[in-house]
């Protein structure tokens, strides 16, 4: 034998009943049974209720047909989409407006289409107000960004045209 190896004494032999098998933590069983409940009380909301992403839309009261252009002056243009007049202008941020607008444009422009078809402005039973693209089939749900927000919106499904004022770029000071 090698004295430099310990020599290991055999030690009493546990009883089967002194051995616990390995547990699993208590809370985590009771955090993913949380989880678990919440997910079936949620689809069971959805479905009674049917407020999920494949709802219907409630039918339009009103509806308008809308071109909106980009003008040198910085303010947008809303021009009526079936007489070609102008409805109405924006000055100045007006954040929500070119938002919304930004992102049919950009579902447009991803599959190549031009921004010559109108957009649909759409009022419906429920109280909502409704943006539609035609062409992309994509629609923003005004009244979901609040009321303020979609009151932008609200006064240009009435608006009689205004005279059509021709786009001139900023004079420059001598």
């Amino acid at each position: 034998m090698n004295p430099a190896v310990p020599k290991i004494q055999p030690g009493p032999i546990p009883s089967a009943a002194s051995l616990r098998p390995d547990t699993f933590p208590r809370w985590v069983l009771l955090c993913a049974g949380g989880v678990v409940a919440f997910s079936l009380i949620s689809v069971g909301l959805v479905r009674l209720t049917g407020n999920g992403p494949d709802q219907k839309p409630a039918p339009g009261t009103q509806e308008r047909a809308l071109r909106f252009e980009d003008r040198p002056d910085g303010s947008i243009a809303v021009i009526d989409g079936r007489t070609g007049e102008l409805v109405r202008s924006f000055q100045g941020e007006q954040g929500f407006l070119r938002g919304t607008l930004r992102a049919l444009a950009r579902e447009r422009k991803a599959r190549g289409l031009g921004s010559e078809q109108p957009f649909q402005l759409i009022a419906r039973t429920d109280g909502g107000l409704t943006l539609f693209d035609p062409m992309t089939n994509q629609r923003v749900d005004l009244e979901s960004f609040g009321p303020t927000n979609a009151g932008t919106f609200v006064p240009l499904l009435n608006a009689t045209p205004t005279a059509a004022q021709p786009a001139v770029a900023p004079s420059a000071k001598p």
